[in-house]
C-alpha cells in the first residue's frame, strides 16, 4: 500500500457517529485486544514509535530520536519536549518505564505481554523471579534505555503496538480496575463521556503534540445497534460508520447501489481467520483428530458465505505476507479420509464438543456450516454464539473453548512481520490465561527457533530470516492445532458527510479506522 495522501487542508471541527452492537469491553491499552476496541484505543493513547497514515512505514511518535547500538541490543529513545497527558502533566522517562513494566507485569494479564519478551528481564520477571523489567532504565528525564537479551528485527514494530502505549502512573493507580473505563493517555483525543450500553463519546485534545490533529472535534460510539439497523440509519444520514462492517446479507445489495457503493473503501488486509482446536482438552490433545478436522472443513462453502470477500486458507500466514508458503497444499478437503483417519485416532463413532462463536452476523453461519461439516464426520459441536468479549475470555482459559471460530476477530498483523502470526497466537507465550492462543498449542523447539529468526537482522539476513519463518509455519501445520479457513479482505463502507485518504481507513495492518485523520466535509 502506498503512503498516504493526507488532506492537510481539512478543516477543523464537525463529528462524527460510529456503530457498533456489542458494549466496548475496555479501553485499557495494556489489556484491549479485539477490533472493537483497537482503533478507539489508538486514538487515546500514543507510544514511543507509531507508522506513517495508512503504511507500514515506522516513524517516531512521542520519541524525538531513536538509535540502535551496532550490535543490536541497546536501544535509547529521547522524548519529546512539552508533550503532556490528557490530565496536563507532562511525559517523562519514568512514564514509559512505568508503561511497559505495567503491560508485562504478569499481575496484568496483558494479552500482549509476550510481545515483550526479548527485553532483557523479561523471560525470569514472568519466572517469578526479579521485579520488572531490567533492560529498561531511565537514563534522564527524556531519555531510556532498553536493552535486548537478544537481537530482535521486529522490536520497532513493537513499540509501535497499542501494548506499549505510555500511561500516567497516578492515573492508573487512582482508577485502579476502572481504568479501562476511565482511560487517560496523550493521544488525538480524550474520553468525554461512556453511558455502558449506549454510547461513547470522545472529544479532541487540544494540546495534542501533532499540529491540525485530530481533525474532528468530536466522534460517538453508538453502542447496541444490530448490523442491519445499522446500515439503515448511515443510509439516513444518522451514522457515518458502520463499526461491525457491511452485514453480509446486504452486501451486494450494496455493492450494486453506486450511490453506496462509492462510499465502500476497500482495503487489502493481513488476515487470516481460523478454527482453533484446544490442544490442552480431549480429544483435541490428539493430532491426528486435529488433522482429521482440518480435512474435514469445507472452505470454498465458507467463503461464498460471505459472498466471496476472502480465498480460502491452508496455512497461518495470509498470502501477501512475506515468508508465506507458495508451495504448500495444507489438508485437502476430504470427508471420508477425516472420517477414516477419526476412527484410527480412536473415535470412530466421533464424539460431543463445543464450538465458540462471536454472535455477529455472519459468524453463526460459519458456525453452522462447520457444525454440518464436522457432523459429516461424526462430530457434534454444540454452537455458543457469544458477544465478542466472552469469546475471547472463554479462549483465555485452557478449559473453557475446545473449538473457537475466529471470525469477526480473527487475526489481522499487528505489524507486517511473519512473527507478528506465531508468538500472541501460537507461541508459548501466548498460552497463558487470558492470552490470545486459544489453540493452547506450545511447542518449546518451534519456539526457540522463532527466537532464533528474529535474531536475524540487517538486511543481509532478511531471505534466511524469511526461510526460516516459512519453515516455522509449515512445522506448526504438522501438528495441526489450527484450521486455517480463508484471507479476508475488509470493507468499510462511510457516509457522505466525512472524508479522507483510502487508505486511512483501512490499514493493512490492525487498525481498521484511524479516527486522527478523518475529518468531516461540512466543516468551516
Amino acid at each position: 500500500m502506498g503512503a498516504a495522501q493526507v488532506n492537510e487542508d481539512a478543516a477543523m471541527g464537525g463529528s462524527m457517529i460510529v456503530t457498533y452492537k456489542d458494549d466496548v469491553a475496555t479501553l485499557d491499552p495494556a489489556i484491549g485486544y479485539d477490533w472493537q476496541n483497537w482503533s478507539m484505543i489508538k486514538s487515546l493513547f500514543d507510544g514511543l514509535m507509531d507508522y506513517e497514515p495508512g503504511t507500514t512505514t515506522l516513524r517516531n511518535e512521542l520519541a524525538s530520536e531513536y538509535t540502535i547500538s551496532e550490535v543490536g541490543t541497546v536501544h535509547t529513545f529521547k522524548l519529546k519536549d512539552g508533550i503532556t497527558f490528557h490530565n496536563g502533566r507532562e511525559i517523562t522517562a519514568e512514564d514509559v518505564k512505568y508503561s511497559l513494566e505495567r503491560t508485562t507485569n504478569p499481575e496484568t494479564r496483558s494479552p500482549g505481554a509476550g510481545f515483550f519478551g526479548m527485553i532483557e528481564g523479561f523471560d525470569s520477571w514472568n519466572a517469578g523471579e526479579g521485579d520488572g523489567l531490567s533492560g529498561v532504565k531511565v537514563i534522564d528525564d527524556k531519555t531510556v534505555e532498553i536493552t535486548l537479551s537478544r537481537p530482535d528485527a521486529t522490536f520497532g514494530h513493537v513499540m509501535a503496538l497499542n501494548f506499549a502505549s505510555i500511561v500516567p502512573k497516578e492515573a492508573v493507580e487512582a482508577s485502579g480496575e476502572d481504568f479501562g473505563r476511565e482511560p487517560v493517555g496523550s493521544g488525538a483525543f480524550k474520553l468525554a463521556e461512556w453511558s455502558p450500553g449506549q454510547r461513547v463519546v470522545f472529544e479532541r485534545f487540544e494540546d495534542y503534540h501533532r499540529e491540525n490533529l485530530p481533525k474532528l472535534d468530536q466522534i460517538t460510539f453508538e453502542i447496541g445497534l444490530e448490523p442491519t439497523v445499522a446500515l439503515l440509519r448511515l443510509q439516513q444520514g444518522q451514522a457515518d460508520i458502520p463499526g461491525d462492517g457491511i452485514p453480509p446479507a446486504q452486501f451486494l445489495q450494496v455493492m450494486g447501489d453506486p450511490a453506496q457503493s462509492e462510499n465502500v473503501i476497500e482495503g487489502g488486509q493481513l488476515h487470516t481467520g481460523y478454527i482453533t482446536l484446544n490442544t490442552q482438552m480431549a480429544p483435541f490433545d490428539n493430532v491426528d483428530v486435529r488433522k482429521a478436522v482440518n480435512m474435514a472443513i469445507n472452505k470454498d462453502r465458507i467463503v461464498k458465505i460471505i459472498n466471496g470477500r476472502a480465498v480460502p486458507a491452508n496455512q497461518p500466514l495470509p498470502p501477501t505476507m512475506p515468508g508465506y508458503a507458495d508451495d504448500y497444499e495444507g489438508y485437502a478437503y476430504d470427508p471420508a479420509k477425516a472420517q477414516e483417519m477419526l476412527a484410527e485416532a480412536g473415535f470412530p463413532d466421533g464424539f460431543k464438543t463445543e464450538l465458540f462463536v462471536m454472535n455477529v452476523d455472519p459468524n453463526p453461519r460459519i458456525a453452522q456450516a462447520i457444525q454440518q461439516d464436522l457432523k459429516e464426520i461424526g462430530i457434534t459441536a454444540e454452537i455458543r454464539s457469544l458477544a465478542q468479549a466472552n469469546v475471547i475470555a472463554a479462549g483465555g482459559e485452557a478449559d473453557q473453548a475446545p473449538m473457537i471460530w475466529s471470525g469477526g476477530m480473527a487475526w489481522i498483523a499487528d505489524f507486517p512481520d511473519p512473527s507478528n502470526f506465531y508468538g500472541p497466537i501460537l507461541g508459548c507465550s501466548g498460552a497463558v490465561q487470558g492470552g490470545w492462543n486459544w489453540a493452547w498449542y506450545c511447542n518449546e523447539d518451534l519456539d526457540a527457533r522463532a527466537a532464533e529468526a528474529d535474531a536475524m537482522t540487517g538486511e543481509e539476513n532478511a531471505q534466511a530470516r524469511l526461510d526460516a519463518w516459512r519453515q516455522i509455519y509449515l512445522d506448526v501445520m504438522a501438528d495441526a492445532p489450527w484450521v486455517p479457513v480463508f484471507n479476508e479482505q475488509r470493507f468499510t463502507l462511510t457516509s457522505d458527510a466525512i472524508g479522507g485518504d483510502d487508505s486511512l481507513f483501512v490499514d493493512p495492518v490492525h487498525i481498521p479506522v484511524h479516527y486522527d485523520y478523518v475529518y468531516s466535509k461540512d466543516a468551516q
